[in-house]
């Protein structure tokens, strides 16, 4: 076992055990941040907080249980349509996308395309 002379995050030599690799609490969590900054953010932290801005965007912009807004409003803001926790299809036929309790489907209406925002309901589970 190789012994550590000196913290290694601010190189003080450490009090106490022979094998004590920080000074105190505070240099090993400014170690262990500073390392975890070196590699890119782990796939699984890029979707949740894209889900968390979707989720933030559509609950903005559906003041009623269903909302009309052009896309480019919900685009503007960062709103990305790949990221979504379920669906829900009608009885049309739409495949609702969802993000968490808020709902939004594409529609073409005049040549602009919007999406159609709503709130999950009971009676979606079935």
């Amino acid at each position: 076992m190789r012994i550590q002379k000196t913290c290694l995050s601010c190189d003080k030599p450490p009090k106490g055990r022979i094998d004590k690799k920080f000074c105190d609490p505070f240099c090993k969590s400014g170690y262990h941040y500073k390392k975890s900054q070196e590699y890119a953010p782990k796939f699984y932290n890029k979707v949740e907080n894209l889900l968390k801005l979707n989720r933030i965007i559509l609950k903005e912009y559906n003041n009623a249980c269903m909302t009309m807004v052009r896309a480019e409003v919900l685009l503007n803001k960062g709103f990305d349509t790949n990221f979504f926790t379920h669906y829900w299809k009608n009885q049309k036929g739409d495949a609702y996308l969802f993000v968490n309790e808020y709902g939004f489907l594409k529609r073409q209406e005049n040549g602009r395309e919007k999406y159609v925002l709503i709130l999950s309901q009971e009676n979606m589970n079935t």
